[in-house]
């Protein structure tokens, strides 16, 4: 195993050490490592062109210039990744919504990209998971029985 030195500001120290005290970890290097494991597992996903299903989750200001259609406009134009669509209305200013994607990973995260630089955008999150496409069918007993 490699020792390393790195210089970190006391706000992102505060953090790590949050995580390492609601997790368990009993030293800041295994929390440092899970959180770069994270970061790598992500990383991973989104280099292989494979079938993916995401969830993205944003808020935004729904008072913001045009947002809504905009962002009616992306999922529209990549129809193809879209699933389905949830909106929630969280108070008088901000709506949530959650897309449900199916695709490429680097299809599903230029979506999202898309999506959660609008001006009026907040607290955006795309969730990946790899999945393995099942191109062959099976039968369904739909019969009843008495």
């Amino acid at each position: 195993m490699e020792r390393i030195t790195i210089t970190i500001d006391e706000d992102l120290l505060a953090t790590v050490d949050g995580v390492m005290n609601r997790r368990g970890y009993t030293s800041r290097s295994e929390a440092i490592r899970d959180l770069i494991r994270d970061g790598a597992a992500r990383e991973n996903i989104l280099s292989q062109a494979g079938e993916c299903v995401a969830v993205l989750d944003y808020v935004y200001d729904h008072e913001t210039r045009a947002l809504a259609q905009r962002l009616t406009h992306e999922l529209h134009t990549h129809h193809d990744l879209s699933v389905a669509t949830m909106h929630v209305h969280l108070d008088h200013d901000r709506c949530l919504e959650t897309a449900i994607l199916r695709g490429p990973a680097p299809a599903l995260q230029k979506l999202s990209d898309v999506v959660s630089t609008q001006r009026g955008v907040s607290h955006a999150s795309l969730h990946i998971i790899p999945t393995e496409s099942h191109t062959h069918t099976h039968p369904h007993d739909h019969s009843t029985k008495a």
